[in-house]
């Protein structure tokens, strides 16, 4: 079997993760030692190819020739960036692990994913999306609220201050966040309650929840806003200091885990999302658990000591880093051919030099 890696690598330039958000550019790409994580993982089934997702990656995968591809590719122009690698996929007819193009751009796209939300009937925070800092004055939501830059993720634009008391500090990020990202800024109610992160598998009704991963907002520095944002991802969480933030599985009575995973698996539906995704979600002060946000190209860091939500939650579940990769191939697979990928006996791992080529290199 012949596997393309589809992937955005993290360049040696890019500056270091700043409180600011200075540095942020390319959070959402991977670090080289989780590219070859993933390419080591892939090789149980046969013959790995790298491939960059840049401009060259049409020409590339055609070249390749593999018989799936495992995306994992974030892109880097507009809102509909992570909707490239697939779209290029169906277009060539290549199989492709995870969502299809139009869940990747309606999810990367909070204010539409929350649209969706909203009409299938799965609770969200109230919000509405602001292009000016002149609309400020006529946003009718009541106070505190929270603001986040409408299409990144990471974490990026994500910060403890965006949570707004009145309207001259919600002024005052809107125009950060319009100058600094060059996009719509969405605006929430505020939800108070905890904090909780759901790695899925599968699809359809065979799609199930890995134990539910809870925040503990206490670990944060003092007087920070209970918010798992930019700073608590890369600048308070540092390997020679990690952050201690996460419970998994997360300590909470199981009537409100069971509404967690019922909530995140009809989010997981409501967008079409396929093979395996995560999904945030809070609590609001009714105690019911909202839908904050989805994430169809979940990070995957390898290190057990970094604090990357799904393999955390798979890791609870009983599965090695290898074995979640390769339990997403067998899903992708599954619902591609409804056949079983099995592997031969005898079947190697590709060879270093396989592992590390790159078409057209």
């Amino acid at each position: 079997m012949r596997i393309g890696l589809a992937y955005n690598e993290k360049p040696d330039s890019a500056p270091a993760a700043e409180s600011d958000g200075t540095g942020d550019a390319f959070a959402e790409w991977d670090d080289p030692s989780t590219i070859t994580a993933v390419e080591q993982a892939l090789g149980l089934f046969g013959s790995v190819t790298r491939l960059e997702a840049d401009q060259f990656f049409p020409q590339n995968v055609v070249l390749a020739g593999p018989d799936l591809v495992f995306n994992m590719a974030e892109g880097l122009h507009g809102q509909s960036r992570e909707a490239l690698v697939p779209a290029i996929c169906e277009y060539l007819n290549i199989p492709y692990t995870g969502s299809d193009p139009l869940t990747l751009a309606l999810s990367l796209h909070k204010g539409r994913t929350k649209e969706t939300l909203a009409y299938r009937g799965v609770p969200t925070a109230p919000f509405t999306c602001i292009e000016t800092v002149g609309q400020v004055e006529r946003m009718a939501l009541p106070y505190p609220v929270f603001v986040k830059p409408v299409a990144e993720g990471s974490g990026k634009g994500v910060f403890a201050t965006n949570l707004c008391a009145n309207v001259a500090a919600l002024r005052e990020r809107v125009r950060f966040l319009l100058e600094r990202y060059a996009e719509p800024v969405l605006v929430e109610t505020y939800l108070p309650g905890p904090e909780f992160t759901i790695a899925i598998l599968g699809n359809g009704p065979e799609a199930y929840c890995l134990p539910v991963i809870g925040f503990d907002f206490s670990t944060l520095p003092a007087g920070a806003a209970p918010v798992y944002g930019y700073e608590a991802k890369w600048v308070w969480d540092r390997p020679e200091a990690p952050l201690a933030i996460f419970q998994c599985p997360a300590r909470v009575p199981a009537a409100l885990s069971r509404e967690i995973e019922r909530t995140a698996l009809d989010a997981y539906h409501a967008l079409g999302c396929r093979d395996w995704c995560r999904v945030d979600l809070r609590v609001d002060r009714f105690g019911v658990p909202n839908v904050l946000e989805l994430n169809p190209l979940p990070g995957i860091i390898p290190d057990p000591a970094m604090n990357s939500c799904f393999p955390k939650a798979a890791r609870a579940a009983g599965f090695g880093y290898d074995e979640l990769i390769q339990e997403v191939v067998r899903i992708a697979w599954r619902r591609l051919t409804g056949r079983e990928l099995t592997v031969e006996p005898g079947t190697r791992r590709a060879s270093p030099a396989q592992q590390r080529a790159v078409v057209g290199a």
